[in-house]
């Protein structure tokens, strides 16, 4: 017999195996609720369309792909950090095939504004991340940056490179890792 589920969590955590295993399609309230082992209106408990279940699936997926690692001092490396975020990338989308195509293609219209504030609020964390990284990182040069180049313009252009990859499906960061040099001793 399935387990019943009791919360939000539950529900996203069923969602994203819905994913995981039939994808991104079978994210609907009935299939959710029936995987769930609950009644579709207790679904409308927790979401109020089908709409709002997908962004909030969206976003915990992203929050699933990039939870904080076991050895948090890749976030005081920009070099470690960057080869964490590739590698949590590929993960992503091996585990979430077409998510990050989709997350970007998906939720650009108007008509889809909660899309759109998820993606926009998850990769401005990601971006703020890199900045913050760059802050703590002690193996970049007192010069590296001043009021032309900023760190959060440098960050802005590794996040622009780090979405070109996910978009390509391109998980190698020899590049990126190469630009980030310039910034360091």
């Amino acid at each position: 017999m399935k387990k019943q589920v009791t919360s939000r969590e539950d529900i996203l955590a069923v969602s994203r195996e819905l994913i995981r295993s039939q994808g991104w399609t079978a994210v609907n309230i009935r299939a959710v609720a029936a995987a769930s082992g609950i009644a579709v209106g207790s679904i409308y408990n927790y979401f109020e369309s089908k709409a709002e279940l997908a962004e909030a699936t969206v976003e915990s997926v992203w929050l699933e792909i990039f939870h904080p690692p076991e050895d948090e001092s890749v976030f005081r490396d920009i070099q470690a950090c960057i080869l964490w975020m590739y590698k949590r990338m590929e993960q992503g989308s091996r585990d979430y095939p077409g998510l990050f195509s989709l997350h970007s293609m998906s939720f650009v219209s108007d008509e889809v504004e909660g899309g759109r504030a998820v993606m926009h609020r998850t990769w401005e964390h990601i971006r703020r991340g890199l900045c913050l990284v760059l802050s703590r990182d002690s193996h970049i040069r007192p010069d590296a940056f001043d009021d032309n180049f900023t760190s959060e313009k440098f960050a802005g252009i590794l996040f622009s490179l780090l979405l070109s990859a996910l978009l390509q499906g391109d998980f190698e960061p020899r590049t990126v890792l190469e630009l980030t040099k310039r910034v360091l001793y």
